[in-house]
């Protein structure tokens, strides 16, 4: 193995952890990844990796030198990308991942084109109310909702969504509509903890935005279950609005409390932060953001 293989085996077992998810990402034994880490730290004359018999860590000088060889790797493949750039054609097998809802809903539309459109990728949509790692999940892009934590990603905001609190005409009817935040005490509260883990929302008062306490009538981690909830006169619920703009639109469900929202939050794609992008997921993005609107404000 030469000492761009043994690099590319090192960033490996960083980046997963350990020799075994790395050895399988690169398709050889953990033996032959073991050997060329050892290599590669002989040849430094350092020792990059710390082991035990349950963890993998990267020492000081295995930090330091993890940066640079992401950037000779990145510049290796960029190179050979740019002498293959007209004849390169999305190609090969693109895994996305998305919430459970809007994927359902809006991604696997957007996919389905995409397929059509290029005919050689074999597409895969993963869906699931939280939220991956790319690296290890084997993930080449994934809608995220929401605030970003994680600085390795890239980002691209292609749209946004309100967090609106919904109920059905006949709950209205019933029990009235809230006027304030103070009024969820007088009501029937569906909790989608997906959405809100705890008990509480966060609302606009004033100028502020300050947390809501409630007591929850009924409790679910499925948007589907509390917005069927409450369409069924179950209660206030709490949701995206794009969980519930064809539900509103229909007159199922009704829009209260709008002054107290917070602001929108901002809809992503993110993928793994190198500089170099493959076509199909180049290929995807440009897709997107031509033929979607993803814009959830205006119900």
């Amino acid at each position: 193995m030469d000492r761009l293989d043994a690099m590319a085996a090192f960033v490996a077992v960083a980046d997963l952890r350990g020799f075994a998810p790395a050895a399988r990402r690169l398709r050889l034994s953990a033996s032959a990844v073991t050997r060329a880490v050892a290599s590669l730290e002989e040849h430094l004359g350092a020792r990059l990796l710390q082991r035990t018999t349950r963890s993998v860590a990267l020492t000081d000088s295995g930090t330091r030198y993890l940066e640079r060889a992401r950037r000779i790797l990145a510049d290796l493949a960029e190179a050979e990308s740019a002498a293959q750039a007209e004849r390169a054609a999305p190609t090969g097998r693109l895994v996305v991942a998305a919430p459970n809802v809007f994927g359902r809903l809006h991604v696997a539309p957007a996919l389905s084109a995409f397929l059509a459109r290029h005919p050689a990728v074999r597409g895969e949509l993963s869906l699931a109310d939280r939220v991956v790692n790319l690296v290890e999940d084997g993930v080449d892009l994934a809608v995220r909702i929401g605030s970003l934590d994680d600085s390795g990603l890239v980002a691209r905001t292609v749209g946004a969504t309100r967090r609106v609190v919904v109920a059905s005409p006949d709950y209205l009817a019933r029990r009235g509509e809230p006027r304030s935040p103070d009024d969820l005490a007088g009501h029937d509260v569906v909790q989608c903890t997906a959405l809100d883990p705890t008990p509480a929302w966060h609302l606009r008062v004033g100028g502020d935005v300050r947390r809501v306490e409630f007591r929850a009538a009924f409790v679910t981690n499925s948007a589907d279950a509390a917005i069927g909830h409450a369409t069924l006169s179950g209660g206030l619920a709490r949701v995206l609005a794009y969980q519930v703009a064809d539900a509103v639109r229909g007159g199922a469900l009704r829009v209260v409390l709008a002054g107290c929202e917070p602001a929108p939050v901002p809809i992503h794609l993110v993928y793994p932060s190198t500089r170099l992008l493959s076509a199909k997921v180049r290929a995807f993005i440009e897709l997107v953001t031509a033929t979607r609107d993803w814009r959830f404000i205006e119900l």
